[in-house]
């Protein structure tokens, strides 16, 4: 039998913890349900779980900083949960190094498909099932080069000037995608599709803030907005 994904989730509303844990525990996950930041802390750091759900407005340690103290710990899936699609907390997630969130009220089938979404990319089981098989492959073998920036595809790794350049797999499939066709304009929505797995309509934000993350990675100039068609490498 497959092993368990393991969830963490972070929610301070009872009601709502305690419904979607049932939820996604029904749907094959293993959860750990906790109901502020702090405590939400000290399970990742003792479970390691697969992936983290965290709302933003948390008791404690609130989610965007329960996040950015989970990023600097590790490249762990995280999606926030916010109240309001137009909340600049949607912004600040990504911003701390969230790499998707779902709106509150959400539909426990959406959150599942958001969430096996995410774990498609990161390579780990689906509530107990394989990825699916049509996933987009990586960048065929070897190191591309774009100036002072090398990409092992192969090694999954990314150097700069040299130096060793840390990215989540989010960004990694990103870049991924823009290096193989460079200097060809990638549309938000087709980087929604290919990156996020988005198979409808997803928010933009999502991948303009997750672009300028990259870039301070990569360097500021090494990906061209294309104004009102989307991004695309310099080669």
């Amino acid at each position: 039998m497959a092993e368990q994904t393991h969830v963490l989730f972070v929610e301070d509303d009872d009601v709502i913890r305690e419904a979607t844990q049932l939820a996604l525990e029904r749907d094959g996950f293993a959860v750990t349900a906790m109901p502020d930041g702090l405590s939400g802390l000290e399970a990742f750091r003792a479970d390691r779980p697969d992936i983290a759900l965290l709302d933003v407005m948390v008791p404690g340690l609130d989610g965007v900083s329960l996040c950015r103290r989970i990023r600097d710990e590790s490249t762990v899936p995280v999606i926030m949960l916010s109240a309001r699609a137009d909340s600049i907390d949607v912004v600040l997630g990504l911003e701390a190094g969230a790499d998707d969130y779902v709106t509150k009220p959400f539909d426990g089938a959406v959150l599942v498909a958001r969430i096996r979404a995410v774990l498609r990319r990161f390579g780990h089981a689906n509530g107990g099932r394989s990825a699916a098989a049509d996933e987009p492959a990586p960048v065929d073998g070897g190191v591309l080069a774009f100036g002072d920036l090398e990409i092992d595809t192969e090694g999954m790794e990314v150097r700069r000037s040299g130096a060793h350049v840390a990215l989540t797999p989010t960004e990694m499939r990103l870049l991924l995608e823009f290096s193989a066709a460079p200097g060809t304009v990638l549309s938000r929505d087709k980087l929604l599709e290919r990156v996020w797995d988005y198979g409808w309509g997803g928010d933009t934000r999502v991948v303009d803030v997750h672009v300028q993350r990259l870039r301070t990675k990569i360097g500021q100039d090494r990906i061209e907005t294309v104004r009102g068609f989307g991004y695309k490498l310099k080669a």
